[in-house]
């Protein structure tokens, strides 16, 4: 409310109480007039009656006028006059600037479209024809990288093979593993049967007799020689066996957080293990200064002089025989076995674990005798007990026969096979089948003689396609990819054809029926090999289980 003075006479007033009230909708306006320096606008009229709503029907309403389109032609002529000035009597207007405008020929409405029509085609033959450009040039491109990766493919597959031939070479001319020896063997039996062809077929009576005596002889200093090369590479390899088992010693221990992160942790073990390898390689060092060597031989004596037994007093022993002898400088050649005979004591000093507790774990030799009888067989060849890791164990045996080293050396003196091509099948098969992840089991049952069967008996050394008979080009795949690989599911061949034909979808489609159906019989060969294994038989299908049971 709102109090104010109303004069109802000329001399008196009276008080007067106005309620205002606030709009609740926006007053229109009807005229007035705004302050300039207020800002205050002052309004001539005002309305305060409220506008009455319209009743709510309850359903949405639509203005007509968003719905329906009304269209008008209508003509409207400009509002700004113009004029035009024209030559006459007492004025001249220059018609330098006139233009001459004539009318053109009329198009009708059909003309005009088939002119539009004619543009556009005009325009898509352009556009086809950068469209077609564009496509040759990107189809030249793939041509170009694909003749660029062949090439390179090609060298690659060229420097490979040379690489393969150069090592191939070089493990012939140094020797170091037992495959190299292998291959060395197998060369040389090679060799001796081509030359006894040659004799048989070229000599007869007396010359014969003296040729093949000549070869006997050659081929017996060949042998030795290779046995010369044998004992140099025992004694390089057996340094390293030595170094690589006293450094599996000294790591430390290692595992996986949580983050993926490795942790290294040192025991006072494996310090005291890394001690004893940084002694044991000082110590067979050799052609080092003479003050160098009595340090590392005094620290070898402070070392072992922590524990008091025999060993470690022969140790002691030996090592002030050598100081002493070097004080009288005597020559190194007159030292070296000294020093090895120091070696050997001091190895076998970090082998023990009550001197170095860390090689307890990683000794093939268990501490306690009573582990010793168990797992233990007999070689008949040798005559000695060995552990069962000793003994090939094929598929098809079913008693313990020679040890590893007597089939070693029944295979140098008499067929004298190189295994190593073959064992290169078996790892590059173990490992394709281990990428499929389908638990397949039996890839790890076959042996490396088992294979060396399938291969020459079954597939005949050769790829099932292309007949090729090079070993280190050759793989073992599965047949049908959806299941799993066993000898009755497996093909032999090269690198390349192997990639393409694990891509096939159908095989029925890819191959002709001749070339299945012989697979076919060269599966059954498996499948009738195998059945005789009695780890095999648990894998073979149940219709060939009973008719192999029939």
């Amino acid at each position: 409310c709102l109090g104010t003075s109303v004069w109802t006479d000329p001399d008196t007033f009276q008080d007067v109480d106005v309620k205002i009230e606030r709009p609740t909708f926006r007053k229109p306006f009807l005229g007035g007039f705004k302050n300039r320096i207020t800002g205050v606008e002052f309004h001539n009229a005002g309305s305060q009656t409220i506008p009455k709503k319209r009743p709510e029907k309850g359903t949405t309403l639509f203005c007509r006028e968003t719905q329906t389109v009304f269209q008008k032609n209508k003509r409207q002529q400009t509002a700004n006059p113009t004029s035009t000035q024209m030559t006459k009597v007492g004025l001249y207007v220059s018609s330098v600037t006139d233009k001459l405008i004539t009318p053109g020929k009329y198009f009708t409405a059909e003309e005009y479209h088939k002119h539009r029509l004619e543009a556009v085609i005009v325009l898509q033959k352009y556009f086809r024809r950068w469209h077609a450009r564009k496509l040759v040039q990107k189809l030249k491109e793939e041509k170009r990288l694909r003749l660029a990766w062949e090439a390179q493919e090609e060298l690659k597959k060229k420097k490979e093979k040379e690489d393969k031939v150069r090592r191939e070479s070089e493990r012939r001319l140094n020797p170091k593993t037992k495959e190299d020896f292998e291959l060395l063997y197998h060369a040389l039996e090679s060799w001796r049967q081509e030359e006894i062809e040659w004799i048989n077929a070229t000599l007869t009576g007396a010359e014969r007799k003296a040729a093949l005596c000549g070869l006997l002889e050659e081929e017996a200093q060949l042998i030795a020689s290779i046995g010369r090369h044998k004992i140099n590479a025992d004694e390089e390899n057996q340094h390293k066996a030595v170094l690589h088992f006293l450094s599996k010693c000294a790591q430390p221990k290692r595992w996986k957080a949580y983050d993926g992160k490795t942790t290294e942790m040192d025991t006072p073990y494996t310090l005291r293990a890394r001690e004893l390898l940084e002694i044991y390689r000082s110590v067979s060092m050799n052609d080092i200064p003479q003050d160098e060597r009595v340090d590392v031989l005094l620290t070898l004596r402070r070392t072992v002089e922590e524990h008091a037994c025999e060993l470690t007093k022969e140790i002691v022993e030996l090592i002030d025989r050598e100081v002493d002898l070097m004080s009288r400088e005597v020559k190194e050649c007159n030292l070296e076995g000294l020093r090895k005979r120091i070696c050997t004591l001091f190895l076998q000093y970090i082998k023990t674990p009550k001197f170095n507790p860390e090689v307890a774990k990683i000794l093939k030799v268990p501490p306690d005798p009573l582990k010793l009888y168990k797992n233990v067989n007999f070689c008949h060849s040798c005559e000695n007990y060995l552990p069962s890791t000793e003994f090939p164990v094929p598929a098809n045996s079913r008693t313990i026969g020679r040890c590893h080293l007597c089939c070693k050396l029944d295979n140098e003196a008499r067929q004298r096979e190189s295994f190593f091509k073959y064992r290169l099948i078996l790892e590059n098969l173990r490992k394709s089948e281990a990428d499929y992840q389908d638990d397949t089991k039996i890839v790890f049952l076959v042996q490396l003689q088992d294979l060396q069967y399938m291969i020459e008996n079954i597939w005949g050394c050769q790829s099932a396609l292309s007949a090729c008979s090079d070993f280190y080009d050759l793989v073992m795949v599965r047949w049908d990819k959806q299941q799993e690989w066993s000898p009755w599911n497996t093909v032999l061949l090269t690198k390349d054809e192997a990639d393409a034909h694990l891509k096939l979808c159908n095989l029925q489609e890819a191959y002709e029926a001749a070339f299945i159906h012989r697979i076919k019989q060269k599966h059954i060969r498996a499948k009738k090999y195998f059945a005789q294994i009695p780890a095999m038989t648990s894998f073979l299908p149940r219709s060939n289980k009973q008719a192999n049971a029939s």
